[in-house]
């Protein structure tokens, strides 16, 4: 990334410095359809599988009735990014504009979101999946309710098994205890290395960014936040996480 647009993602979140960018690796192109084999074939009939699990899975979402928040909302809010992420940005639940739209983290918040991410190199369109916990809209924006929660986990769980992320960022203390299963302060929980789920996944926390809009002071840690979260990324995907992973 340019040092021109980076500084700008940097001083979109109220961070004003400079951090030297990582090298990334440009994704191999993709083989002809002329020259695929038989093996390549294979794979492709595993990925339109694939494909197929996750539009079921939507449609279940957008259809799901298991708590009574589908009476209330406009719209079950799936998640969007690539099918295939190393990445995966959690949220806590849809706002109103989210409910409206149908797509998470829109609106003010939204853009603070994306310009964090952009800022270690990360863009909801190319290599980053972003979801909530819950899939339909608490009324009046409240927390969501531990039954709500339970209802709605385990949709997170499949999207999880279907995008399988090297790692994981939590966006808020609700999002982060909910996955983690506890009510240990968000404040607590920033700076460590989390594991989620039966694929032990590396899970991150910082604070959500409508917090950071309302505190604007705190943009300097979630700022540590992401760039631990960077750093980490860097050690798994080079294998050298305290030289294993659990």
């Amino acid at each position: 990334m340019a040092g021109g647009r980076r500084r700008e993602y940097l001083e979109a979140i109220g961070i004003d410095l400079w951090v030297p960018r990582t090298a990334r690796t440009a994704p191999a192109p993709l083989a002809e359809a002329a020259s695929v084999a038989p093996g390549e074939a294979a794979r492709e009939e595993s990925a339109a599988d694939v494909s197929a699990r996750w539009q079921a899975l939507r449609e279940e979402v957008l259809h799901c009735t298991r708590c009574p928040l589908h009476l209330t909302r406009t719209q079950g809010v799936f998640g969007v990014g690539p099918k295939r992420s190393d990445w995966l940005v959690i949220g806590e639940a849809p706002g109103a504009e989210e409910d409206r739209r149908g797509e998470p983290f829109v609106g003010a918040a939204g853009q603070l979101l994306d310009a964090m991410l952009r800022a270690i190199g990360l863009d909801r369109t190319r290599n980053v999946y972003i979801a909530n916990v819950l899939k339909s809209r608490p009324p009046g924006n409240r927390d969501p309710k531990p039954e709500e929660v339970a209802a709605c986990l385990p949709y997170l769980v499949r999207q999880i098994a279907l995008l399988q992320p090297k790692i994981m960022l939590a966006v808020g203390r609700i999002a982060a205890q909910s996955l983690l299963g506890t009510d240990t302060p968000l404040g607590r929980l920033r700076g460590r290395v989390h594991y989620f789920g039966e694929l032990n996944t590396p899970l991150v926390v910082t604070y959500h960014p409508a917090y950071l809009l309302r505190t604007p002071g705190e943009k300097r840690k979630a700022w540590e936040d992401l760039k631990f979260a960077r750093n980490l990324y860097q050690q798994l995907t080079q294998g050298t996480v305290n030289g294993h992973r659990p």
